[in-house]
Protein backbone atom coordinates (compact mmCIF):
# COMPACT_ATOMS: atom_id res chain seq x y z
CA UNK A 1 0.00 0.00 0.00
CA UNK A 2 1.48 3.80 -0.53
CA UNK A 3 0.07 6.32 1.39
CA UNK A 4 1.31 9.99 0.20
CA UNK A 5 0.49 12.75 2.49
CA UNK A 6 -0.25 16.53 1.55
CA UNK A 7 0.82 18.73 4.04
CA UNK A 8 2.60 22.20 4.84
CA UNK A 9 4.71 20.51 7.74
CA UNK A 10 6.31 17.33 6.31
CA UNK A 11 8.94 17.66 9.41
CA UNK A 12 6.19 17.03 11.46
CA UNK A 13 6.12 13.40 10.28
CA UNK A 14 9.61 11.73 10.94
CA UNK A 15 9.50 10.98 14.59
CA UNK A 16 5.71 8.88 13.91
CA UNK A 17 7.00 7.41 10.12
CA UNK A 18 10.49 6.43 11.40
CA UNK A 19 10.28 4.50 14.43
CA UNK A 20 7.85 1.29 15.43
CA UNK A 21 5.31 -0.59 13.73
CA UNK A 22 5.09 2.02 10.90
CA UNK A 23 8.80 1.72 10.29
CA UNK A 24 8.81 -2.22 9.76
CA UNK A 25 5.80 -1.99 7.84
CA UNK A 26 8.05 0.04 5.69
CA UNK A 27 11.18 -1.75 5.91
CA UNK A 28 9.38 -4.85 5.04
CA UNK A 29 7.97 -3.05 1.86
CA UNK A 30 4.51 -3.70 2.79
CA UNK A 31 3.62 -0.08 3.18
CA UNK A 32 5.04 3.09 1.25
CA UNK A 33 4.55 6.71 3.06
CA UNK A 34 5.70 10.29 0.35
CA UNK A 35 5.29 13.06 2.06
CA UNK A 36 4.42 16.02 -0.24
CA UNK A 37 5.03 19.48 0.91
CA UNK A 38 2.15 21.83 -0.25
CA UNK A 39 3.87 24.87 -0.50
CA UNK A 40 6.00 23.37 -4.01
CA UNK A 41 2.80 23.76 -5.55
CA UNK A 42 2.94 27.64 -5.03
CA UNK A 43 3.71 29.79 -7.71
CA UNK A 44 4.21 33.33 -5.29
CA UNK A 45 7.14 34.13 -3.55
CA UNK A 46 5.85 33.58 -0.35
CA UNK A 47 4.63 30.68 -1.52
CA UNK A 48 1.28 31.51 0.02
CA UNK A 49 -1.08 28.41 1.06
CA UNK A 50 -4.00 30.32 2.88
CA UNK A 51 -5.87 34.09 2.40
CA UNK A 52 -8.83 35.74 4.18
CA UNK A 53 -12.09 34.19 3.73
CA UNK A 54 -14.34 35.80 1.89
CA UNK A 55 -17.33 37.40 4.14
CA UNK A 56 -14.71 38.34 6.32
CA UNK A 57 -14.27 36.35 10.24
CA UNK A 58 -11.16 35.09 12.10
CA UNK A 59 -8.45 33.33 10.63
CA UNK A 60 -7.31 32.18 7.54
CA UNK A 61 -8.48 29.75 4.62
CA UNK A 62 -6.35 27.30 2.60
CA UNK A 63 -6.35 28.22 -0.79
CA UNK A 64 -7.78 25.56 -3.47
CA UNK A 65 -5.21 26.01 -6.00
CA UNK A 66 -1.94 24.77 -4.66
CA UNK A 67 -4.29 21.40 -3.48
CA UNK A 68 -5.86 20.83 -6.41
CA UNK A 69 -1.97 21.05 -8.29
CA UNK A 70 -0.88 19.01 -5.47
CA UNK A 71 -3.33 15.86 -5.88
CA UNK A 72 -3.52 16.16 -9.68
CA UNK A 73 0.27 15.95 -9.55
CA UNK A 74 0.42 12.78 -7.72
CA UNK A 75 -2.97 11.07 -8.33
CA UNK A 76 -3.06 7.63 -10.18
CA UNK A 77 -5.69 6.33 -12.16
CA UNK A 78 -7.33 4.31 -8.97
CA UNK A 79 -6.70 6.09 -5.65
CA UNK A 80 -8.63 7.33 -2.66
CA UNK A 81 -8.33 10.64 -1.07
CA UNK A 82 -8.95 11.74 2.26
CA UNK A 83 -9.29 15.66 3.78
CA UNK A 84 -8.52 15.50 7.67
CA UNK A 85 -11.33 17.88 8.88
CA UNK A 86 -13.13 17.97 12.60
CA UNK A 87 -15.65 18.17 9.98
CA UNK A 88 -15.86 15.20 8.51
CA UNK A 89 -16.91 11.33 9.37
CA UNK A 90 -15.32 9.76 12.80
CA UNK A 91 -12.21 7.72 12.30
CA UNK A 92 -13.24 3.84 13.10
CA UNK A 93 -12.21 0.82 13.21
CA UNK A 94 -14.32 -0.68 10.77
CA UNK A 95 -13.38 2.77 8.59
CA UNK A 96 -9.53 2.27 9.07
CA UNK A 97 -10.24 -1.71 8.12
CA UNK A 98 -11.89 -0.40 5.14
CA UNK A 99 -9.00 1.84 3.87
CA UNK A 100 -6.34 -0.63 4.09
CA UNK A 101 -7.63 -2.47 1.65
CA UNK A 102 -7.16 0.81 -1.32
CA UNK A 103 -3.14 0.16 -2.91
CA UNK A 104 -3.12 4.11 -2.87
CA UNK A 105 -4.56 6.88 -0.54
CA UNK A 106 -4.28 10.24 -0.59
CA UNK A 107 -4.12 12.58 2.53
CA UNK A 108 -4.94 16.11 2.53
CA UNK A 109 -4.00 17.97 6.13
CA UNK A 110 -5.93 20.95 6.73
CA UNK A 111 -4.68 23.88 8.46
CA UNK A 112 -5.81 27.28 9.68
CA UNK A 113 -9.57 27.66 9.63
CA UNK A 114 -9.79 24.89 7.36
CA UNK A 115 -9.61 24.50 3.30
CA UNK A 116 -11.65 26.38 0.57
CA UNK A 117 -15.19 24.41 0.19
CA UNK A 118 -14.08 23.65 -3.36
CA UNK A 119 -11.39 21.55 -2.46
CA UNK A 120 -14.34 18.57 -1.09
CA UNK A 121 -14.80 17.76 -4.58
CA UNK A 122 -11.40 16.53 -5.22
CA UNK A 123 -11.76 13.76 -1.64
CA UNK A 124 -13.82 11.11 -1.50
CA UNK A 125 -14.29 11.24 2.02
CA UNK A 126 -13.17 13.79 5.14
CA UNK A 127 -12.31 11.93 8.14
CA UNK A 128 -12.49 13.16 11.88
CA UNK A 129 -10.54 11.37 14.72
CA UNK A 130 -12.73 12.99 17.15
CA UNK A 131 -15.15 15.53 18.46
CA UNK A 132 -12.25 18.41 18.52
CA UNK A 133 -10.47 20.58 16.60
CA UNK A 134 -6.51 20.44 16.81
CA UNK A 135 -3.98 23.29 15.30
CA UNK A 136 -3.62 21.11 12.00
CA UNK A 137 -4.56 17.99 10.17
CA UNK A 138 -1.19 17.16 10.14
CA UNK A 139 -1.44 14.83 13.72
CA UNK A 140 -4.91 13.13 12.34
CA UNK A 141 -3.08 12.03 9.86
CA UNK A 142 -0.08 10.48 11.63
CA UNK A 143 -3.23 8.62 13.59
CA UNK A 144 -5.12 7.75 10.42
CA UNK A 145 -1.91 5.93 8.82
CA UNK A 146 -0.99 4.17 12.12
CA UNK A 147 -5.09 2.77 11.97
CA UNK A 148 -4.71 1.82 8.45
CA UNK A 149 -1.49 0.15 8.77
CA UNK A 150 -2.18 -2.35 11.16
CA UNK A 151 -4.40 -3.82 9.57
CA UNK A 152 -2.11 -4.61 6.41
CA UNK A 153 -0.64 -8.13 6.27
CA UNK A 154 2.78 -8.74 7.58
CA UNK A 155 2.42 -5.66 9.90
CA UNK A 156 0.91 -7.10 12.97
CA UNK A 157 3.07 -10.11 14.10
CA UNK A 158 -0.32 -11.62 15.35
CA UNK A 159 -2.81 -12.50 12.06
CA UNK A 160 -5.59 -12.35 15.12
CA UNK A 161 -4.10 -9.31 17.12
CA UNK A 162 -6.72 -6.81 15.34
CA UNK A 163 -9.90 -9.68 16.18
CA UNK A 164 -9.93 -8.99 19.62
CA UNK A 165 -8.84 -5.15 20.25
CA UNK A 166 -11.06 -2.68 21.67
CA UNK A 167 -13.87 -1.69 19.12
CA UNK A 168 -14.06 -5.34 17.21
CA UNK A 169 -17.49 -6.11 16.79
CA UNK A 170 -18.25 -2.97 18.62
CA UNK A 171 -16.77 -3.85 22.39
CA UNK A 172 -13.91 -2.78 24.35
CA UNK A 173 -11.20 -4.90 24.78
CA UNK A 174 -10.86 -7.89 27.56
CA UNK A 175 -8.86 -6.99 30.44
CA UNK A 176 -4.55 -8.21 30.26
CA UNK A 177 -2.99 -9.58 32.34
CA UNK A 178 0.87 -11.08 31.94
CA UNK A 179 3.53 -12.16 34.74
CA UNK A 180 4.04 -11.96 37.49
CA UNK A 181 0.96 -14.14 38.74
CA UNK A 182 0.22 -11.93 41.99
CA UNK A 183 2.09 -8.14 41.85
CA UNK A 184 2.04 -5.77 45.63
CA UNK A 185 -1.26 -8.28 46.96
CA UNK A 186 -3.15 -8.16 43.35
CA UNK A 187 -3.93 -10.99 41.63
CA UNK A 188 -4.28 -12.71 38.28
CA UNK A 189 -7.93 -13.93 37.89
CA UNK A 190 -7.99 -17.78 38.08
CA UNK A 191 -9.39 -18.36 35.15
CA UNK A 192 -6.31 -17.42 33.01
CA UNK A 193 -3.99 -19.56 34.64
CA UNK A 194 -6.64 -22.71 34.27
CA UNK A 195 -5.60 -23.92 30.88
CA UNK A 196 -9.03 -24.12 29.86
CA UNK A 197 -9.40 -21.95 26.89
CA UNK A 198 -12.95 -22.41 26.18
CA UNK A 199 -13.73 -21.11 30.17
CA UNK A 200 -10.87 -18.53 29.16
CA UNK A 201 -12.63 -17.38 25.89
CA UNK A 202 -16.02 -17.24 27.77
CA UNK A 203 -14.77 -15.23 30.41
CA UNK A 204 -13.34 -12.40 28.42
CA UNK A 205 -16.42 -12.57 27.04
CA UNK A 206 -18.37 -11.48 29.28
CA UNK A 207 -15.53 -9.22 30.41
CA UNK A 208 -15.53 -6.99 27.29
CA UNK A 209 -19.72 -6.82 27.17
CA UNK A 210 -19.35 -5.40 30.95
CA UNK A 211 -16.75 -2.85 30.60
CA UNK A 212 -18.61 -1.71 27.58
CA UNK A 213 -21.76 -1.68 29.67
CA UNK A 214 -19.94 0.61 31.97
CA UNK A 215 -17.93 2.77 30.19
CA UNK A 216 -19.43 3.26 26.74
CA UNK A 217 -22.59 2.14 26.70
CA UNK A 218 -22.89 3.87 23.19
CA UNK A 219 -20.90 1.24 20.90
CA UNK A 220 -22.78 -1.02 19.21
CA UNK A 221 -22.01 -3.99 21.38
CA UNK A 222 -22.86 -2.50 24.65
CA UNK A 223 -26.68 -2.02 23.52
Amino acid sequence: MRIDVITIFPEMFKAVLDASIIKRAQEKGVLQIALHDLRDYTHDKHRSVDDRPYGGGPGMVMRPEPIFEAVEAIKPATCRTVLMSPQGERLSTSMAQRLSAVDRLIVICGHYEGVDERVKTLVDESVSIGDYVLTGGELPAMVLIDAVARFLPGVIGHAQATDEESFAGGLLEYPQYTRPPVFRGMAVPDILLSGDHQQVAHWRKLQSVAKTLQLRPDLQGGT
